[in-house]
């Protein structure tokens, strides 16, 4: 899990600023108004309800990044699995630090723990088959990687973060440019006169188009888009294992084993982000 924060901590030391900047703008009046001067305090961080906790290591970052004068202690690690009652982490120092940055850290681990009890939870489901759980672009404008971080900390996968390390060519491409040879054509030459090393993956809505896409084997993965589990293991059984397959449209908790099963490497779902419910967490003094 901390190798995402590695790989994008441009990325998230961005959006703490951000955040903070978003919720402080010219000072807490309320913690200007309660405390005079520096007055140390300290509180830990309660999990009200059970779950795969996720954000830890965030929080000990957004704290950091307020005040590098406050003392951290987690107590547990992204990923685990916690009981109602449980202390997540310990936090020590300046009390309007402590209070500037409280609201910021529970909105991100509220958020990323029920991301990844979710993920966890579906992961579990289909852990008996070869599929692999993505997530999608279906994010929180500002708050994608922290979402896509908890997905990771759940046990799924990332799909691409955004627009810039892949290339995902979907219906509206392949109509907009006159079909899968010509898209494919022009994809091909755009990545060698740019020089460019990405993943290609390509949607497709029937047989017709699997057959169009077969012969471009610089292809990395076929997106087979709104199938029935029943189509999509004998489109499965079409392109018999020359690409990656993934599943997407119209997946949920209730069918993912049945597309599972198929014999799909990956299965795609936007709910992983979106739909979540948050865990119920609250910082308290001591």
């Amino acid at each position: 899990m901390n190798n995402f924060y590695e790989k994008h901590k441009w990325a998230i030391h961005g959006f703490i600023e951000q955040a903070l900047t978003e919720d402080i703008m010219g000072g807490d009046h309320t913690s200007n108004a309660c405390f005079e001067g520096i007055a140390d305090r300290e509180a830990v961080l309660m999990v009200k309800g059970d779950c795969v906790i996720a954000g830890v290591t965030l929080a000990q970052k957004i704290f950091h990044h307020a005040d590098n004068s406050l003392k951290t202690e987690l107590l547990v690690n992204d990923g685990e699995k916690l009981k109602a009652g449980a202390i997540a982490l310990r936090i020590k120092g300046n009390a309007k630090s402590l209070l500037a940055s409280e609201r910021l850290v529970l909105n991100c681990m509220q958020r990323m723990s029920g991301i990844a009890t979710l993920t966890h939870r579906l992961t579990e489901k289909i852990k008996h088959t070869s599929c692999k759980l993505l997530d999608t672009r279906k994010t929180t404008p500002g708050f994608r990687y922290p979402e896509k971080w908890a997905v990771a900390i759940g046990g799924g996968q990332n799909h691409r973060m955004g627009l810039f390390d892949a290339i995902m060519i979907k219906d509206n491409h392949v109509d907009f440019c006159g079909g899968i040879k010509q898209t494919l054509d022009k994809t091909k030459a755009y990545l060698e006169q740019n020089q460019l090393d990405i993943p290609v993956i390509i949607e497709v809505r029937n047989a017709r188009e699997i057959d169009q896409v077969m012969p471009f084997s610089w292809v990395k993965r076929i997106l087979l888009d709104n199938m029935s589990p029943k189509i999509l293991r004998e489109n499965i059984d079409r392109i018999h294992g020359e690409f990656e397959t993934e599943a997407s449209g119209n997946i949920t908790e209730d069918n993912l084993v049945s597309y599972a099963e198929t014999g799909v490497d990956y299965a795609s779902m936007g709910a992983l982000t979106y739909a979540a419910v948050p865990v119920d967490l609250s910082l308290k003094a001591l």
